[in-house]
């Protein structure tokens, strides 16, 4: 406890006083969505890219764009359309006329060079234009005419999509959907919500965000929460959720019935470092089954793939998850 207290980078109070700050600065331009902004922060804490499901018109977009105002990165906004390419998002060599008359390439980077670029309606562009950001999620860098150019740090992939049976949309492949850390669904306003966002939306309210934080502070926070230690019981209790995911000899029926492939390792990196970030921002230097829970279903969702029979009854991925913690934790117990 005191070594991490003591860190000369950056301490455990100042981390929960920053992101309480973020939290508050978004607040005053997205209205309710509490846990929908505190997953967010959660993801970009964890270094990873996050993915935000919902109907249009439910503020994906503007609490992207708020955060990145809050924490001071370079942003750059993609709409994705059926006709868009990947050198529309990574960039292209253009030739350029020297001096002499002779000829060159230069490379002129696209949107994806920025600290954090919003993929909006990731799932209305082809599988081939969604797969241009595989390298980027995963490894930080952009190939283009076998030239790799490295990308900004930090750098984050925050995307939105639709539901995918609305019209015009296209389902995001499994390796894609493994490299979101979270998928973060984002439900529709109440109604007291509903009100307070037509009053404000309609008038003349300044919705710019001030800057709280930097890309470098972010880093730090990183780091300090990769630091949290986890007991031993904790991580065992993941792997056998990780392991209990997969139908065959799942304790849970209800995976064994519905669910076709189960989660990946990174499904469990996820839980972990998540857990350790929620762990920290109640004020505690370990973390516990019940930040493992409440993680699983954020680090989960995309991550287990139902069958025909799981999608033909209409099953619920977040509802599978929910028997199969229940069904670990009592054995664990």
């Amino acid at each position: 406890m005191s070594t991490m207290e003591n860190s000369k980078d950056l301490t455990v109070s100042e981390f929960r006083e920053i992101v309480a700050n973020i939290e508050a600065e978004i607040a005053k331009t997205i209205i309710g969505q509490k846990d929908v902004v505190r997953y967010v922060l959660i993801g970009v804490l964890s270094g990873g890219h996050v993915l935000l499901e919902g109907v249009p018109g439910l503020g994906k977009t503007m609490l992207i764009r708020a955060l990145s105002q809050v924490v001071d990165l370079t942003f750059s906004r993609v709409q994705f359309t059926p006709d868009l390419m990947p050198a529309d998002i990574t960039g292209t060599d253009i030739m350029e006329a020297a001096t002499g008359g002779q000829r060159s390439f230069r490379f002129r980077p696209g949107p994806i060079f920025a600290n954090l670029v919003l993929a909006d309606e990731i799932n209305r562009a082809t599988p081939k234009t969604q797969s241009a950001l595989l390298e980027a999620m995963q490894e930080g860098t952009i190939t283009v005419a076998n030239d790799t150019h490295n990308l900004p740090s930090p750098f984050f992939v925050m995307a939105t999509q639709n539901p995918l049976e609305m019209e015009g949309t296209y389902p995001l492949p499994e390796a894609q959907l493994d490299r979101f850390i979270l998928k973060i669904d984002v439900p529709y306003p109440s109604a007291g919500e509903l009100t307070e966002i037509l009053e404000r939306t309609s008038g003349q309210n300044d919705l710019f965000s001030s800057t709280i934080t930097s890309g470098s502070q972010i880093l730090e926070m990183q780091k300090l929460a990769r630091q949290v230690p986890i007991p031993s019981r904790v991580g065992e209790y993941v792997s056998r959720l990780i392991l209990a995911s997969h139908p065959g000899e799942s304790p849970s029926a209800t995976v064994n019935q519905y669910v076709r492939y189960g989660a990946s390792p990174r499904g469990g990196q996820a839980m972990i470092v998540g857990a350790k970030i929620i762990a920290l921002l109640s004020g505690r230097y370990n973390v516990s089954f019940e930040d493992v829970v409440a993680m699983a279903p954020a680090a989960l969702r995309h991550r287990l793939l139902l069958n025909f029979e799981g999608q033909a009854e209409g099953i619920k991925t977040d509802s599978v998850i929910e028997d199969l913690i229940a069904e670990v934790a009592s054995d664990v117990a």
